[in-house]
């Protein structure tokens, strides 16, 4: 690369486990974008002076990671939807004299599903279990692909209703409640919680997993989760979230350079 190759970076703290600068530089020989991508921490306290550097600097864009995605919402000058409506952004684009934020990891989501699982989501039941940023940042891309009804579960009830109440004006039925008191089966059940990174299933009752049902956990490792492992021995096909975070990643280059990359490369090299 040359010294005027377009850059890029990933912002975060910590920042030197993300995986996002093994994933573009494979996305930009692909397809032939002459760019560099980088790992920046930010200080805790100085995410919005990085994101001006950066500016200045002559960055054409950046990926925003924790615990920063919330707090980018303020740095940005406008919000593309799905980033206003996850109340989180996770892709900064620098342009005209804008700070545009976007979200690309709903996109991913539902990309992994559909493409890589193999699993459509029109007019299918969907239980999502926690209502943080994970799941709000999930939903309208969800939503946008016509499902009968999601269901989100959350230890505290009140947040998971008000999150289907937030999201209840896109004509899709949606409603909260809490994990013990989920009915019925689902056709895809993903885990939006932190719990696989203590070693904890969220509560909810196996008959959960409808036959043949996709589970799928935002979590990733090189060992399937516990809640992958739970959902397994009740039947549903687990995925773990590395399919995601490439997606999200394939998005976001395509919002940066107008092509979207093929991620089979970059997901077999990630899990040979």
């Amino acid at each position: 690369m040359t010294s005027l190759s377009d850059k890029y970076c990933v912002i975060g703290n910590p920042i030197a486990h993300s995986k996002s600068p093994e994933i573009h530089p494979v996305y930009a020989r692909q397809t032939g974008q002459d760019l560099v991508y980088e790992r920046c921490l930010a200080p805790l306290d100085g995410f919005a002076a990085t994101v001006q550097r950066l500016v200045a600097e002559g960055y054409k864009g950046a990926n925003v990671t924790l615990p920063f995605k919330i707090e980018a919402v303020q740095a940005c000058t406008r919000l593309e939807e799905r980033a206003r409506a996850a109340g989180a952004v996770n892709t900064l684009v620098f342009a005209n004299g804008e700070i545009v934020g976007d979200n690309t990891d709903g996109p991913g989501l539902v990309a992994d599903i559909t493409r890589n699982a193999g699993v459509a989501i029109a007019g299918k039941r969907i239980l999502l279990l926690g209502a943080g940023g994970a799941a709000r940042g999930a939903l309208l891309p969800f939503i946008q692909q016509g499902p009968r009804e999601i269901v989100i579960a959350n230890r505290t009830v009140a947040t998971a209703g008000k999150l289907a109440e937030d999201f209840g004006r896109y004509g899709i039925p949606i409603r909260g409640t809490g994990f013990a008191d989920v009915a019925g089966s689902f056709d895809i059940i993903v885990n939006g919680t932190s719990g696989s990174l203590a070693g904890e299933v969220p509560p909810v009752p196996p008959t959960v997993f409808g036959p043949g049902a996709l589970a799928l956990d935002m979590m990733y490792g090189s060992q399937p989760t516990v809640f992958m492992a739970f959902a397994a021995g009740h039947g549903a096909v687990a995925r773990d979230g590395l399919g995601m975070l490439v997606e999200q990643a394939a998005e976001a280059f395509a919002i940066w350079r107008g092509v979207r990359p093929d991620t089979t490369e970059v997901f077999k090299k990630m899990r040979p």
